[in-house]
């Protein structure tokens, strides 16, 4: 579910005036490969597209009402926090160790209700990783948002993503990528790694 045009329209356009939205020859944490990356930290790098991000995602997450914030880190601590803020409810972030999502930082938080944000969400894979951290100990998540749903529409789907922006660009396998066969240099900038 995505929010109103008119916010979708402004994170595109603040996208394009932070350089936020690359075109070229990209490895996704998927393994996928696209032409176009959306690097959604060079738009949270500005405090008020972050803010009005995090507030009009606030909106769409306040009716679950969580009592907490969770993001996978790196790409979802900016946008996450500023969640957080806009709900007035506590920030808490899982980060990769030895390849795999752990709380490493905070302590559990029991059997309390969270929503897990992100930046730009194209599998769900780092979004179900990082949930799990939290419901095996307890923890209920009762909603998934972020600033970019970038998921392809025919993709299987665990979970219900609010997102501000709903976008798909051509993704292609490493075999049948036209982008490979042009010979143009392949680029990995995601935060999963390579298996």
């Amino acid at each position: 579910m995505s929010g109103d045009g008119d916010v979708a329209e402004k994170i595109q356009e603040m996208m394009k005036l932070s350089g936020a939205h690359l075109e070229g020859h990209f490895k996704l944490t998927s393994g996928f490969h696209s032409g176009h990356y959306l690097q959604c930290a060079l738009m949270l790098r500005f405090p008020r597209f972050a803010a009005y991000a995090g507030e009009k995602l606030a909106e769409l997450l306040a009716p679950f009402k969580p009592e907490f914030i969770l993001s996978p880190a790196l790409g979802g601590l900016i946008i996450g926090h500023e969640v957080a803020r806009a709900l007035d409810v506590p920030f808490l972030f899982c980060e990769r160790q030895d390849g795999e999502m752990k709380l490493k930082r905070f302590p559990h938080p029991g059997r309390l209700r969270f929503a897990l944000v992100e930046d730009v969400v194209t599998t769900g894979k780092s979004s179900l990783e990082t949930v799990k951290v939290l419901t095996d100990g307890g923890a209920e998540c009762v909603a998934f948002g972020a600033v970019v749903d970038r998921r392809p529409f025919d993709a299987c789907c665990d979970f219900e993503l609010h997102s501000l922006w709903r976008v798909v660009f051509p993704v292609y396998s490493p075999a049948d990528c036209p982008l490979c066969s042009e010979g143009l240099p392949l680029v990995k900038p995601g935060s999963r790694p390579d298996k």
